[in-house]
């Protein structure tokens, strides 16, 4: 696995000056793994549904589309991300969700508060060393029994897979500050159990679906 190269402050800038672009990367590289991942949710209406790092929000006009009548919160480190995903939560239809700035390493949830927490795209971008610590935040916020499901960047299983590395060598930004990572791993050992894996490439771009369930 890479060594994260992008800090938190790089982050927030990288992704305020991709954000008006984000969404095409994302329906040519990320689309079908983020469409496997809410498959996968198993939304119910009535539910709880936490997103961190809701980017543009892509996924979230999803939750809130398969989640009318319950709680969801959105967080993300960066507001240029945030006001399009406002955008498209305010043609939603419904208004049972906030949306705002919010860190993954502290989130400002009370214990067993969320039913589903989804997440996308930004263990990629954190310190392997971080793992643990944001996967047990995760764990704190969901209730027992609660499912986690995220998506992340990963190594590929073909040669030409290494294309994205030499990417990521030569200059981190041109990935959004996203490497390759395996974080299946790290969840037993963070509360997790019954954690699975599937592996999808689109565009010749690698991305694990993880889903697991809060003991």
């Amino acid at each position: 696995m890479l060594q994260a190269r992008v800090d938190k402050e790089q982050v927030a800038t990288i992704y305020r000056k991709i954000a008006p672009s984000y969404d095409l990367w994302a329906r040519l590289t990320e689309s079908k793994a983020r469409d496997r991942c809410l498959e996968l949710a198993e939304i119910r209406d009535g539910e709880t549904v936490l997103e961190v790092a809701v980017g543009t929000g892509l996924a979230f006009e999803r939750i809130l589309a398969a989640n009318p009548s319950g709680r969801n919160e959105g967080i993300d480190l960066t507001e240029a991300m945030l006001s399009r995903a406002r955008s498209k939560a305010a043609n939603s239809g419904t208004d049972n969700y906030r949306l705002r700035i919010g860190d993954a390493y502290s989130l400002e949830f009370e214990d067993d508060s969320f039913d589903l927490l989804v997440n996308n795209y930004m263990f990629d971008l954190l310190p392997q060393q971080d793992f643990p610590v944001v996967l047990r935040e995760f764990k704190r916020v969901l209730r027992p029994g609660g499912r986690l499901a995220m998506v992340n960047m990963c190594p590929g299983e073909r040669w030409y897979h290494g294309l994205w590395e030499r990417i990521y060598k030569i200059n981190p930004a041109l990935l959004g500050g996203c490497r390759g990572v395996a974080v299946l791993p790290e969840l037993p050992a963070s509360g997790f159990t019954r954690a699975r894996r599937e592996y999808i490439s689109q565009f010749t771009f690698p991305s694990e679906i993880v889903t697991a369930i809060a003991t």
